[in-house]
């Protein structure tokens, strides 16, 4: 394994404690599996308890480390076809929350039983998409996307469909897709009237400190009915 910094270290000893829970890895294994000593292990380990990580010491010859099983989920009943198919439509993914999606799905990759979780990888292993006109980039998704999860204002540096510049400060409300483009809804308080911005227009966002109330997507469009937009469904 390549060497990386500390904190990533941290977060990936806890993922690899949890891909295998409730089975321990010892000290000696994980300085093999991370390319440091023991000790540094059981610095990190010591790190990580006083962050709150629900990891402890299994003792005994076989024992070594582990994340409490209540913190990890149980295998997952998922199909190496099943898995392929959600890393397809993730590669096509360029949303709000794309990265997150993918960080989901590896996660879900880690759940699996060790034979079907490698049978997954060699199946995506085995797909490839012919290149396709990707989705206008958005630098400012990030921004955007803390904005509408943290309810929070945010300042834009907008250009409107006739290319005229406006400095804007809107309180969010939704994220629209629709025709290879995202839209944030909210409140426009130039306007002071509920406005639509294309992602791909926004030229640049700050996120500010300010609380703002929930507005929903139907307080805002209130004529919504003639809008072709779906709700994300959970089942």
């Amino acid at each position: 394994m390549a060497a990386v910094n500390r904190t990533d270290r941290l977060y990936a000893i806890v993922e690899e404690l949890r891909a295998v829970s409730p089975r321990p890895r010892s000290a000696s294994w994980l300085a093999r599996r991370f390319e440091v000593s023991p000790r540094t292990i059981e610095r990190d380990i010591a790190a990580l308890q006083q962050a709150g990580a629900p990891v402890y010491a299994e003792p005994g010859r076989l024992g070594g480390y582990a994340v409490h099983r209540h913190a990890t989920l149980p295998p997952r009943h998922v199909t190496p076809a099943e898995v392929t198919a959600l890393a397809v439509a993730l590669t096509e993914f360029r949303g709000p929350f794309a990265a997150e999606a993918r960080a989901a799905l590896t996660k879900l990759v880690g759940t699996m039983p060790a034979g079907q979780a490698d049978a997954a990888r060699e199946l995506i292993g085995r797909v490839r998409l012919l290149s396709r006109e990707p989705v206008p980039a958005t630098p400012w998704l990030p921004v955007v996307e803390a904005a509408v999860v943290q309810r929070r204002a945010v300042r834009l540096s907008y250009l409107d469909k006739h290319g005229e510049a406006s400095q804007r400060e809107v309180e969010p409300g939704s994220l629209v897709g629709s025709a290879g483009n995202w839209y944030l809804v909210g409140w426009c308080r130039l306007r002071g009237a509920a406005r639509v911005f294309r992602l791909d227009r926004i030229r640049r966002a700050t996120l500010t400190a300010e609380r703002v109330p929930v507005r929903g997507f139907e307080e805002l469009v209130p004529d919504h009915g003639s809008v072709p937009t779906r709700a994300l469904s959970l089942g």
